[in-house]
């Protein structure tokens, strides 16, 4: 993985996902958007996957150079 790519992938985990999570389930709560939880629970699933392999992703780059 490049410093491109994974510079692109840590801001969707850190700011993007939440934020849109966020985002949906404050409106869907407002307007009585369909699937609320079972959304948001998803997106938040997706967020923590997402965080759990870039930083078995870091913790390796970091190993590897280390040698």
């Amino acid at each position: 993985m490049t410093n491109k790519v994974y510079d692109v992938l840590k801001w969707i985990a850190l700011v993007g996902l939440p934020a849109i999570t966020t985002l949906y389930l404050t409106l869907a709560t407002i307007w009585g958007f369909p699937y609320a939880e079972a959304i948001g629970a998803t997106m938040g699933a997706v967020d923590v996957f997402l965080g759990a392999v870039l930083g078995i992703s870091s913790i390796s780059y970091a190993r590897s150079n280390k040698e």
